[in-house]
């Protein structure tokens, strides 16, 4: 696809509020109603005590699917609400509150991800590679390099938002295009295509660790390792740099038009952002590439048969320390080739620095923690109190009484994915809420766990970008202002909604035909279908 707009037309940035503008000012009065999330977890562990009282007080329950001599399964085979208001309730509480959050999976695995993500930040490493890929790329596909860039920084968190999408800007002004539809480019490949990428990043054992939880509230033997969407999420990379190209060029660069730098809210140097990449860096860079290729040697002879790291008695990969350790291979791989590459460009002199790089990393997670002692209370409390497997039963015998258990179940789920993600932009937020609900549910009428997860990540994904509650929404927006100091909510959203509405229809086609239409497996020891008790 050229990289050349459709059109060039000088109209002016659209401003007008229609029915589009209306609808985003009530989103956003409804979203700012809402408490801090960390408020908001704190609510739902209240809601869950207080609800189990009320179940337990009238005896809810409901029959148990799984088959005789399950593991938890009861006597009777009946599935108790327990309450959590009476004596016992409150000793469960009070004695599992510390354990709750230390036991809670996504925790140690994001916690250990960001160690290695901050010597990659702290090297130098990260920021050079996206300059790299976006300023070699011949500049008829400068747009496409931008929204693959997009995609490929999310396997650092937020450095997609911090570094790509305001150089982004700057890559576009400086070839006379309006910079607000550089940083949309990018914008869309960092958050519309937040889930997509073709290397494992921290969100994947994330959200894994959270899918796990839910799964084992029908199956408690239930393991969800790091990279069960890889296969799908590799393949969604190509499609979000197709089809974020093609919006960009065709509907939003068209429509925002000639750029006029008066608008600007400083003066506009493109000089350090566009700086070329240099020799040392350069060098750097092969010798950081040369110690990955070490490492994949060293991991591919140990996943050899017989190897250190298959499963020590079924020598398969499934369940093997490979695919349960993935979280320290992310760590390595980010470790040592930031270390190299440090080294190389003096970044890294000596053992303080990459000390210091992990420190600042686990200083910026701050919030995260106190959000993840919350969340892991509500988790814990919807598992003691048998709430989660109730509704899910109550749900799955729903849609199998409506008819609705074949793979049309998963539109709405991804409908209402999209929607909840309007008002809650935390993608583990959403999904520690959401999880223990719908894996069990989708479970039961016969649905994995990890393909519902690549549902779900469709969902969160795809209206990140039009959304004022994700939590980098305010920065993207101070960015653009950059660029013109009377740009708004509204005008981001506006710009970013062909994105979103795009990236949802053409990746729910994807999604049905990599999985049902082809019955592609999408990640490594993966299925499709889960047999209840099987």
């Amino acid at each position: 696809m050229s990289d050349t707009p459709s059109s060039q037309s000088n109209a002016p940035e659209h401003k007008e509020q229609g029915w589009f503008g209306k609808f985003l000012n009530l989103v956003e009065w409804l979203g700012n109603l809402l408490p801090h999330p960390v408020i908001l977890f704190a609510m739902f562990a209240l809601g869950v005590i207080l609800v189990s009282g009320i179940a337990g007080l009238f005896d809810l329950s409901v029959v148990d699917p799984r088959p005789e001599g399950a593991k938890g399964r009861s006597a009777d085979g009946m599935i108790y609400a327990v309450s959590l208001m009476n004596g016992e309730g409150l000793r469960l509480i009070v004695s599992g509150l510390v354990t709750n959050f230390t036991n809670f999976v996504p925790l140690g695995t994001v916690l250990v991800a960001m160690l290695g993500v901050g010597v990659a930040e702290r090297s130098g490493l990260l920021t050079v590679a996206i300059r790299l890929l976006v300023l070699k790329a011949p500049p008829r596909f400068i747009t496409a390099a931008l929204v693959l860039g997009g995609v490929l920084s999310n396997t650092a968190s937020e450095m997609g938002y911090v570094v790509l999408v305001p150089m982004a800007g700057y890559i576009y002004l400086s070839l006379g295009r309006h910079p607000i539809a550089g940083m949309a480019a990018a914008f869309a490949g960092v958050s519309g295509g937040y889930s997509a990428n073709l290397l494992i990043g921290t969100v994947d054992p994330l959200l894994s660790g959270i899918t796990q939880e839910a799964a084992q509230l029908i199956d408690p033997a239930y393991q969800v390792h790091a990279a069960v969407n890889y296969y799908f999420m590799a393949g969604s990379t190509f499609l979000i740099t197709i089809v974020g190209t093609f919006v960009s060029l065709v509907i939003v660069e068209p429509r925002l038009g000639t750029y006029d730098p008066s608008l600007a809210s400083e003066k506009l140097d493109t000089s350090d952002t566009l700086k070329p990449v240099s020799g040392l860096e350069i060098r750097g860079l092969w010798m950081a590439a040369f110690s990955v290729l070490v490492l994949m040697g060293i991991v591919g002879f140990m996943l050899q048969s017989g190897g250190a790291l298959r499963n020590p008695e079924t020598d398969e990969i499934l369940n093997s320390p490979f695919l349960k350790g993935i979280v320290a291979f992310i760590f390595i791989f980010f470790l040592v080739p930031s270390v190299v590459y440090g080294k190389v460009v003096g970044t890294i002199k000596k053992g303080d620095d990459v000390v210091d790089g992990m420190a600042k990393a686990m200083s910026t997670l701050g919030l995260y923690i106190v959000l993840v002692f919350f969340a892991a209370q509500f988790v814990a409390f919807f598992k003691l109190t048998n709430l989660g497997s109730i509704l899910a039963v109550t749900g799955a015998d729903f849609l199998k009484d409506i008819g609705l258990t074949n793979a049309l179940v998963f539109i709405p789920f991804i409908l209402m994915c999209c929607f909840v993600n309007l008002m809650l932009g935390s993608a583990s937020a959403q999904w520690a809420v959401t999880a223990p609900i719908f894996v069990p549910m989708l479970m039961l009428v016969g649905f994995s766990p990890e393909v519902i997860q690549a549902a779900y990540r469709i969902g969160d994904s795809t209206t990140n970008v039009i959304t004022p509650m994700m939590s980098y929404f305010g920065l993207i927006l101070a960015f653009a202002m950059r660029f013109d100091k009377k740009i708004g909510i509204g005008t981001i959203v506006s710009t970013m909604l062909p994105y979103s509405m795009l990236f949802l229809f053409c990746w729910i086609i994807f999604f049905y035909l990599w999985v049902f239409g082809l019955g592609l497996p999408i990640g490594p020891a993966t299925t499709i279908y889960y047999a209840p008790g099987g």
